[in-house]
């Protein structure tokens, strides 16, 4: 199981805002260290608001690259719908090339829709555009010279897009939530699976994970093909208690926020520890319970080959994220293996 971290980029610690020259300073920091600590990947993820600085995640990413060498390094999600396939290739084939080889990209339609109106799309138009695009990305990922149309974009006649990725084939995993058709679209075109779960037991979506490989093997793709990643909230310090006692406050802050936003209860105490109890999604503890775990999540799943921590949100500073990846880097990955 590879083991990683997914970042917002977040200029906020609970409510001390960072400049934002901090803040992205900091965050470089935390990808070296997780390259230092032995972690297999980073993903930076796209959001369009002030409290983020991730609306370029290429650029982020091709920074870290020149700091780092062997962490694989990958968008967490990629906006697609919003924006250019050729673009995207284009960033990503550059991030390729700098970072030698270690360059991925999830993508997906976007759980926040604020990059809708501001590149003028219709959300009406919000699955339409996601499978338009990906079926262009995916044409100049594999060719060279594209020929294609649809209804979003010019028509391209037999163009040459530049440069080409040093991989031979950049990974391109499907970023999903809760719907069926993402799991059997990614199946079917046999394509890795990164799953985002922030809520609930995780356990609750094997029998979508079941039909993404169902739907991936009767399009003739070997089960090696059919990775499965997954995308929760975490965070691990030295021991179960003290894991909960620094990630709580700031967690219930956030979700209690966005709760008054979007129409959900405040958060409570017995909820949080649910969800960081046995089967819930929270992987929030000591080196050796989140270990576990792990375990258990990728056995109720069927197995997962990629687990990303999403830590940043939680009003942690930057000394806490530092020794969790520290963490996570010399105690929760030998555990594992």
């Amino acid at each position: 199981m590879e083991i990683g971290i997914d970042s917002f980029a977040s200029a906020m610690y609970g409510s001390k805002a960072l400049s934002s020259v901090d803040a992205m300073e900091q965050l470089l920091d935390r990808i070296v260290l997780a390259d230092q600590a032995g972690l297999d990947v980073f993903g930076i993820g796209e959001h369009h608001k002030k409290e983020f600085l991730d609306s370029a995640p290429a650029v982020i990413l091709s920074a870290a690259a020149a700091r780092t060498k062997r962490i694989r390094l990958t968008s967490a999600v990629t906006v697609l719908s919003t924006s250019d396939p050729v673009r995207v290739y284009q960033n990503f084939a550059t991030l390729d090339l700098i970072s030698k080889g270690r360059a991925e990209l999830v993508v997906g339609r976007g759980s926040a829709v604020d990059a809708y109106p501001l590149f003028g799309f219709d959300l009406q138009d919000y699955d339409a555009l996601f499978k338009e695009k990906l079926n262009l990305l995916l044409q100049i990922r594999d060719q060279e010279f594209v020929t294609w149309s649809g209804r979003f974009r010019p028509a391209l006649a037999n163009q040459p897009v530049y440069p080409r990725a040093l991989q031979s084939k950049l990974p391109v995993w499907l970023g999903v939530g809760g719907t069926p058709e993402s799991f059997a679209r990614a199946g079917t075109l046999g394509l890795p699976l990164m799953v985002a779960i922030i809520g609930g037991e995780t356990e609750r979506f094997r029998p979508l994970v079941d039909l993404y490989r169902e739907a991936g093997h009767k399009a003739g793709f070997a089960p090696e093909d059919l990775k499965v990643g997954l995308h929760s909230p975490g965070y691990v310090a030295s021991s179960n208690e003290q894991a909960i006692d620094q990630y709580y406050p700031g967690y219930a802050e956030l979700w209690t926020k966005l709760g008054r936003e979007r129409g959900w209860p405040p958060v409570t105490k017995a909820q949080f520890d649910h969800m960081a109890g046995p089967k819930g999604v929270l992987v929030v503890g000591g080196p050796e319970q989140v270990a576990e775990k792990l375990l258990r999540h990728s056995e109720s799943l069927g197995g997962i080959d990629r687990f990303t921590f999403q830590m940043d949100n939680a009003g942690l500073n930057h000394a806490q994220l530092l020794q969790s990846i520290e963490l996570i880097g010399t105690k929760v990955i030998p555990l594992l293996k």
